[in-house]
């Protein structure tokens, strides 16, 4: 199926939905006056910023500000997960008990606790003693749990390569680290691509809970626009677009790298 055949489908079924939905509450005579005008200008404006800077131009609105906030926040939490992950992912299968222990117990306590209580742990206790912002809070706290996943993705692909491409490499005089690195990573990379890109679309999705540390990201302006304005259905709904965005932009990079991974083999 390719992918205009995919896209097409995904409109259909959205547009069932929606007229599903719109019949569902006009027969029970439920009315609602949207105001779909107030959305444009908390994207987009033209006018001043403040009154310390009066210059009139087009600016970003209240959720774009929180939009690029969150893209950053994501961006760099993938980043640090993946580093995060792939050391310990090699650590886990390490000979050496002590590495091996910490490494496990790492993803074990990391997996096996809430998302939303580590954030509140990182920022109240680590980065009040490390005097951390909440944007690095949020950061450390989404990279860590990220890392914990990663782990196991890459643990799995690393054991998914067969032992003998290791022994072969370690016969022609290449150290351990060495046939990581040129051997057995990019090999494992190719196959760990679907389950990576799966992990990242939920860390996307789950940096929506670092409005509770008020950082200023998606979520956080949302609800304040809501609180606002009292248009809760038309802000939520054009967040939920914007997150859908991204998520969906990454899976479509995901599968062009995919392809062209594709290609060599």
């Amino acid at each position: 199926m390719t992918f205009s055949k995919r896209s097409l489908i995904t409109l259909v079924i959205l547009a069932i939905i929606t007229t599903a939905t719109y019949y569902f509450f006009a027969r029970r005579g439920i009315t609602y006056i949207w105001h779909w005008e107030r959305i444009p200008e908390m994207l987009f404006y033209h006018g001043p910023k403040s009154a310390d800077d009066p210059v009139v131009r087009l600016r970003m609105g209240i959720l774009m500000i929180g939009f690029v906030l969150t893209l950053k926040i994501s961006i760099a939490s993938t980043f640090f997960g993946i580093i995060i992950g792939t050391v310990v992912g090699i650590a886990r299968l390490s000979n050496e008990p002590m590495t091996k222990g910490l490494s496990l117990a790492y993803v074990e306590v990391i997996r096996n606790t809430p998302l939303l209580v580590q954030i509140y742990i990182i920022y109240f206790f680590v980065g009040s003693m490390l005097r951390l912002s909440a944007f690095a809070a949020g950061t450390a706290a989404l990279s860590i749990f990220a890392g914990a996943y990663v782990a196991e993705i890459v643990r799995a692909g690393i054991q998914s390569i067969h032992k003998g491409q290791m022994e072969a490499s370690r016969s022609l005089g290449m150290t351990y680290a060495q046939a990581m690195r040129y051997i057995i990573l990019p090999q494992a990379f190719k196959r760990i691509i679907p389950p990576l890109a799966g992990q990242f679309i939920s860390l996307i999705k789950d940096s929506s809970l670092v409005s509770v540390i008020a950082l200023a990201d998606l979520m956080f302006q949302g609800q304040q626009a809501v609180a606002r304005t009292y248009h809760a259905f038309e802000i939520y709904f054009t967040v939920a677009f914007l997150y859908l965005v991204m998520t969906f932009t990454l899976s479509m990079a995901t599968q062009y790298i995919e392809k062209r991974l594709a290609i060599s083999d």
